[in-house]
């Protein structure tokens, strides 16, 4: 309920500060009596898109924390999370980027995740379930993966990419409603129901196969997150790394955090173009071929 709670809220805030953006800068409405407004709609579709896109990145160590409450290491008490910050500490320098902060949640499961508004601001969060579970050497592994994460700067890339699709889809399926409303079911002023009930659906279908593409550099970037682990740690530690996490079968992370896990779910077919990781195999046998 909690995590349900402050996805709602988080959301409800960036509507609220987009519409007050948009009346200020004059683009509302984009609708008149003579049709779509193209100007206006490319403008509210860029700042619905992109602004909610960034702002939630803006957001994402807020938010991250308070969805699997995880607590930062402000000063390392125990000889685990003096080796957790040292391990980061050291990775970040070789990698070329500030100190993130570096968090514990507690839960039973195999995972971390890097999430930041920049390289030089970043979190790293590990579960309690990946200390207990995983040797020294495929932590480190591990907490290679996601700071190549932040020094690739995927975090801000995957929401400009988001931020770019969501416009189209925004601009995209409100041209389609204006067409239909027009063409098919001759509305000559204004706009009939026939707009918004084609807009919702064009939404929802262009919303489907633009994730597709979000979803296929997500996949990309979680290579290249590996090789970046198997550079700061060892190849053949983050090799184990990933066999361990075959074992562990991993729950996923929270929704909007995902993208930004060290471990993805499994599938096949039209469900493997929605994943946001690689099948682990996959992952292994892309690091095995370069030993």
């Amino acid at each position: 309920m909690k995590r349900i709670f402050l996805f709602l809220a988080t959301n409800l805030a960036i509507v609220l500060v987009l519409s007050v953006t948009m009346r200020l800068l004059g683009v509302e409405p984009y609708l008149n009596e003579q049709g779509l407004n193209l100007g206006s709609l490319l403008i509210f579709a860029g700042v619905m898109g992109m602004g909610g896109s960034l702002i939630s990145l803006a957001i994402s160590k807020w938010s991250a924390k308070r969805a699997v409450g995880a607590q930062v290491i402000e000063a390392p008490r125990t000889p685990e999370e003096i080796w957790l910050v040292n391990t980061v500490q050291r990775q970040a320098q070789v990698a070329g980027i500030g100190m993130p902060e570096v968090a514990i949640y507690d839960s039973p499961e195999v995972n971390a995740f890097a999430t930041g508004m920049n390289k030089n601001n970043a979190l790293v969060a590990v579960s309690t379930g990946l200390l207990h579970n995983m040797s020294r050497d495929e932590a480190e592994a591990v907490l290679g993966h996601e700071v190549s994460h932040v020094a690739n700067g995927d975090m801000v890339t995957l929401a400009l990419i988001q931020g770019v699709v969501n416009t189209f889809v925004m601009f995209l399926s409100r041209v389609i409603g204006h067409v239909v409303d027009r063409v098919v079911f001759k509305t000559e002023r204004g706009h009939g129901p026939a707009f918004f009930v084609t807009m919702i659906v064009a939404e929802m279908v262009l919303g489907i196969l633009a994730s597709m593409i979000v979803m296929w550099f997500s996949r990309q970037r979680e290579f290249r997150a590996d090789n970046g682990g198997a550079t700061l740690a060892g190849r053949q530690k983050m090799i184990s790394a990933l066999q361990a996490l075959q074992r562990a079968h991993p729950a996923p992370l929270p929704d909007k955090m995902a993208a930004f896990g060290i471990a993805g779910g499994m599938g096949g077919g039209l469900k493997r173009l929605f994943m946001t990781h690689p099948p682990l195999e996959e992952r292994i046998a892309s690091l095995q071929q370069a030993l």
